[in-house]
């Protein structure tokens, strides 16, 4: 197949309709392509229109000087599952800021669970609340992402940088 064949099959790829099934599409190819949510073991757990539940393990590389997981850490499952919320309609977004207050460590072994709910969502702009607990339930983080929706779409981009990919190793 040569990119001008390819390019007919990436315009001509037929979406699905139901929003749910494009949510979960989208979640699927973002998450295929994110080696640093997928490095810090960082699951997908459920995905839906404006919404994502991503979890993960505190594990010893990821203490810091008090035995309690780094914040940067639980920061970043947040941002994770932000991302995931703010993507899930197939329209590229980007974060524009966001704040996190921190509310109880995250211990050795403990599984975090980041949900992800879209509280504004008007024109370009978004706003989600992203509640981090521990597997008992507690209360371990809460943070608010601002994103700012961008030229492009998720399910075409990913369809074409993995085209990409495979074109330039000569496979296709």
């Amino acid at each position: 197949m040569n990119s001008a064949q390819s390019g007919v099959a990436l315009e001509s790829l037929r979406l699905p309709e139901d929003p749910q099934a494009l949510a979960e599409l989208s979640a699927r190819l973002m998450y295929d392509n994110d080696p640093a949510t997928q490095g810090l073991g960082i699951s997908l757990i459920e995905v839906t229109p404006g919404c994502a539940r991503m979890q993960m393990t505190v594990r010893p590389d990821m203490l810091n000087g008090h035995r309690t997981c780094h914040g940067g850490f639980i920061f970043t499952l947040a941002d994770s599952t932000f991302a995931f919320a703010c993507n899930s309609r197939n329209q590229a977004t980007v974060a524009s800021g966001c704040t996190i207050d921190f509310l109880a460590p995250g211990l050795l072994g403990d599984v975090l669970t980041a949900d992800a709910s879209e509280a504004s969502l008007a024109g370009r702009t978004g706003v989600y609340d992203i509640l981090v607990t521990n597997q008992d339930g507690k209360r371990i983080a809460l943070f608010r992402g601002r994103s700012y929706r961008i030229k492009g779409t998720v399910v075409e981009e990913a369809m074409r940088a993995n085209f990409e990919v495979v074109a330039g190793d000569g496979n296709v």
